[in-house]
């Protein structure tokens, strides 16, 4: 599935396995929320950069995750700490880390569609634990 959005898009030209920061920060930028897990908040920066990631929120604790694309198979997601931030700990850590496994391709999907296709995205609000 990912890989047809990445054929199917101009992806192809972002260098997808970039670490890139931000260096002209934007003071004022809408916040898309993805999802919410357990009370962890889910989302994006709408100026974000390469590569596709999300941040996470929780109780003034944040992390972010980028996910690493190769032939548009989602390889590897490394959680990372936002500098000048607290960091995601403990079973809030996990809780998002199972959260971004399971649920992967539905995050890149939602990255695509906002900052490749400019569509709107749905916010979705999970209250189970995922098993």
């Amino acid at each position: 599935m990912i890989s047809e959005l990445f054929r199917n898009s101009n992806i192809g030209k972002w260098r997808l396995h970039s670490c890139e920061r931000m260096s002209n920060f934007v003071e004022k930028q809408s916040v898309p929320k993805i999802f919410e897990y357990l009370g962890i908040l889910i989302f994006f920066y709408s100026n974000e950069h390469e590569p596709i990631h999300v941040h996470g929120k929780s109780e003034g604790c944040e992390s972010k995750a980028e996910f690493y694309i190769v032939d548009g198979k989602i390889v590897e997601i490394k959680v990372k700490q936002v500098k000048g931030l607290r960091p995601l700990t403990g079973s809030t850590l996990m809780d998002f880390e199972v959260f971004l496994e399971k649920y992967s391709d539905s995050i890149v999907q939602k990255w695509i569609d906002y900052f490749v296709y400019h569509k709107n995205i749905e916010f979705e609000k999970i209250n189970t634990r995922i098993k």
